[in-house]
């Protein structure tokens, strides 16, 4: 069994792929992604970044750390998830086409939670997160939105 040769094995096996039965198709989504067309929300992934990124540092940008200590763990987890996201949708566009309204959902739940977690917030806290999180619910509607007329076409 030993003397059993490996070169009655044919040069021409690494051939491209033309004559498989799915090749137009891979290669128009080639073309696709390559242009660009998987994902074309693109110009919305850097402002989500950024507005989790500040969403993040807030507590200390508007110091109330000092009077809010749950929501400044609460802005901190709900910005990082936020900035997650962005990175996400530029490093895989494809996949997390679907997650768009994840943004949207934290960005509603960073504005009631301005009550459900803070005590007693005052109004600069109450402005911060619910400008944040109304921002995040547009732009996450608008990444949804886009995402969704792609898919449709």
């Amino acid at each position: 069994m030993s003397n059993v040769s490996h070169s009655s094995r044919r040069a021409d096996t690494h051939t491209d792929l033309s004559g498989h039965p799915d090749a137009s198709e891979m290669r128009a989504r080639h073309d696709r992604v390559m242009r660009g067309g998987g994902r074309s929300t693109g110009l919305a992934d850097a402002p989500v970044f950024l507005l989790g990124l500040y969403c993040a540092v807030s507590p200390w940008v508007l110091h109330f750390t000092a009077n809010q200590p749950s929501l400044v763990t609460h802005n901190l987890v709900i910005g990082i998830a936020i900035a997650v996201l962005a990175l996400c949708f530029t490093a895989m566009p494809e996949r997390m086409t679907g997650m768009s309204l994840a943004i949207s959902a934290l960005g509603a739940w960073l504005i009631a939670s301005t009550w459900i977690v803070g005590q007693s917030p005052d109004t600069g806290v109450i402005l911060n997160n619910v400008i944040v999180g109304g921002l995040a619910v547009v732009l996450g509607a608008i990444c949804a939105g886009v995402a969704m007329k792609n898919r449709k076409t």
